[in-house]
């Protein structure tokens, strides 16, 4: 089968609408789509309403499931756990989320004051008035600076100014990682540990410690993952009795990424199924 469990819209920090990498799926042919915006489910409606109107490669409808990727604190450092909604009571994730995303916000005033101390002005009350429900992030600040003409590019834009620790960066208040899996297991959502490979020898030992608490899943089938770093992780998901999870990380037609959508094995398809329907 053909999975799309990771992408993003201009709900978080994609480039293209929900209802436009709806399509896109569609025209890849992915049977399961989730929409997994950065602690945001504001685009949840429109994927399911758009996952409805194109098909899957046998014909049917394709299956759209509500997500998030969820951006979390593990001793200092940023750690991404996609969650699935499996009919529990979502109601008590999406409020913390939306206290994270006030955090985000306000985390961007602080940013775009250090801006206006370089002589970089950007219109911030009005660009978080117009993301509305939206979460927010650097790359919005630095899209306004190139609109604005204060950078020739996002790249110098964050090369010059937004880079981590750099002059202008805040760190981001994020979830503690055991709150955000007990939040999310409270939920009863299905959870997944996103792009291991970005936490390299952390990863095992945080799966191993976090696997009875609810992280219960690894992106294993990640779309940048070429056959042997995907064996490695699928070696991991075996060991510790994990289910395999899999998605492009899609943000847009401009990256180098490949197309939205992974292909899975028949008895990995199996297996990811049973752990999104439990």
């Amino acid at each position: 089968m053909r999975f799309e469990l990771h992408c993003h819209s201009t709900c978080s920090d994609g480039t293209e609408p929900p209802e436009r990498v709806v399509a896109r799926a569609g025209e890849r042919g992915i049977e399961v789509f989730a929409l997994t915006d950065h602690d945001t489910c504001a685009g949840s409606a429109i994927a399911s309403a758009g996952a409805g109107r194109v098909g899957s490669r046998d014909g049917g409808t394709m299956r759209a499931i509500r997500a998030v990727e969820m951006s979390c604190d593990d001793d200092g450092r940023t750690v991404h756990v996609l969650a699935y909604d499996r009919g529990g009571d979502w109601a008590l994730l999406d409020d913390r989320l939306a206290a994270v995303r006030v955090a985000r916000k306000n985390r961007l005033r602080t940013m775009a004051a250090r801006l206006a101390q370089r002589g970089i002005h950007v219109d911030i009350e009005t660009l978080l008035a117009e993301a509305d429900r939206r979460s927010v992030g650097r790359p919005d600040l630095a899209r306004a600076m190139v609109a604005s003409g204060a950078a020739s590019s996002m790249k110098d834009a964050f090369s010059r100014h937004l880079f981590d620790r750099g002059p202008v960066d805040v760190p981001h208040s994020a979830l503690p990682l055991v709150d955000a899996i007990e939040v999310g297991r409270a939920a009863g959502a299905a959870m997944s540990l996103a792009h291991p490979h970005l936490y390299d020898e952390r990863s095992a030992p945080m799966l191993r410690r976090l696997k009875d608490a609810g992280l219960t899943g690894v992106e294993a089938f990640y779309g940048g993952y070429d056959a042997r770093e995907r064996a490695r992780w699928i070696k991991v998901a075996d060991e510790l009795g994990l289910v395999c999870t899999g998605g492009s990380d899609w943000h847009g037609p401009e990256e180098a990424m490949a197309q939205p959508g992974v292909d899975f094995p028949a008895d990995r398809s199996d297996a990811l199924l049973r752990w999104l329907d439990r």
